[in-house]
């Protein structure tokens, strides 16, 4: 089936973009959102985490510094120490 669609001026800016950015056409990309708001798109397969590894169990949320370094003090100079090994 065939099928006039008209986009935003953003949602036009946004299609091209992801076009460019992933290789795919604009077509593909706009049967792929189709079928997933659908449920045509296939389950993707979950992934079995190892043991170790434990789930989140909220949302990512911010969090404040526990260190904060001193000014004019980088990460890269906590690195580059003489006494590491």
């Amino acid at each position: 089936m065939a099928t006039n669609l008209r986009l935003r001026p953003d949602e036009e800016a946004a299609l091209k973009a992801e076009s460019e950015r992933t290789g795919l056409s604009q077509q593909a990309i706009l049967r792929r959102a189709i079928d997933e708001y659908l449920g045509l798109a296939p389950k993707p397969r979950a992934k079995k985490l190892p043991d170790w590894v434990i789930p989140a169990t909220e949302p990512y949320r911010r969090i404040e510094p526990s260190l904060v370094l001193p000014d004019g003090v980088t990460t890269l100079d906590l690195l580059d120490r003489e006494d590491r090994l």
